[in-house]
């Protein structure tokens, strides 16, 4: 399980709720996307304290070429992504792999790349081992997939869904694999719709940034929570303006617009963070906004 510690952030934003006895939820933040020099490593967010989940990102080619994938990370040293793995998870965060992304190297042309890509993913980076198929992260595993598919056809993530799910039967007591997903704001999201309907997914990450069409934030992540009460729903934000200038929200505007209401619901499930480089420079979740304890409290 991973911790339950919240960022200064959240401690900060939801002080009232915790006061009411309300849910805070996690803290996941998006890593791989800038060099180590810039981002710096896996180990270095973790030992920030700021999260209890750190998602890896890319896998970012898949399904064109039969056996063909492309593990993008921006640059950084794909040998030291191991032990950094194991140790985020000996400080009981969870470290999962994102799949698709803001490319468009990917997709699921024939249920049978479906069936192909588990198979990769399980005995690449989860929990199998086939000779044959390398680990990029050496005998590390990751505690799950992130669904973010942002391009390309709609067809048989369902089944990649189901076919990854299935191997939780091998493990006693716990989940093994656990699937997530991230998905734009717009209720439903066309692409994720048929995975997302398996009911396998213990969160969902709706960004309320990056496409221009999120003017009523807090109404389409109430759609979001009322379509998938069996998941958790994570209100995903970017970490500066830089970034996105027309998408960014402000610690102000994400309580008194979203959080104060959101927060009530049964499965709310915290704050998801693009990314880990704009979040070290701006020290977004940190709580470091300018003039922040007087706007909020």
């Amino acid at each position: 399980m991973a911790s339950r510690r919240l960022a200064p952030l959240l401690v900060l934003l939801l002080s009232s709720s915790l006061a009411a006895g309300q849910s805070t939820g996690d803290t996941v933040v998006f890593w791989g996307r800038n060099t180590d020099q810039l981002e710096g490593s896996l180990r270095e967010a973790c030992d920030t304290g700021l999260y209890t989940t750190v998602i890896i990102s890319f896998l970012s080619a898949f399904g064109y070429i039969p056996g063909t994938y492309k593990l993008d990370i921006s640059g950084h040293t794909v040998s030291a992504v191991g032990p950094d793995i194991k140790h985020c998870q000996s400080r009981g965060i969870l470290v999962l792999l994102a799949i698709g992304g803001q490319g468009g190297e990917y997709s699921l042309p024939t249920s049978q790349a479906a069936v192909d890509l588990e198979d990769y993913l399980w005995n690449a980076f989860l929990g199998g081992g086939r000779p044959g198929v390398a680990r990029p992260f050496g005998d590390a595993v990751v505690d799950g997939i992130d669904f973010f598919i942002d391009q390309g056809a709609t067809e048989h993530y369902d089944e990649l869904a189901r076919r990854l799910y299935a191997h939780n039967k091998d493990y006693k007591g716990r989940l093994g694999v656990m699937l997530t997903a991230t998905a734009r704001c717009v209720f439903p999201d066309q692409r994720l719709q048929a995975a997302l309907s398996t009911g396998l997914f213990s969160r969902i990450h709706v960004n309320v940034f990056g496409d221009g069409r999120c003017a009523s934030r807090r109404e389409e992540l109430e759609k979001w929570m009322a379509a998938y009460p069996q998941s958790r729903v994570l209100v995903g934000v970017v970490a500066s303006p830089e970034a996105d200038r027309d998408g960014y929200v402000s610690h102000k505007d994400l309580y008194y617009d979203v959080l104060q209401f959101i927060n009530k619901l049964p499965n709310y499930g915290g704050i998801m963070v693009w990314n880990r480089y704009w979040d070290k420079k701006t020290g977004w979740t940190a709580g470091n906004e300018p003039g922040l304890l007087d706007q909020v409290l």
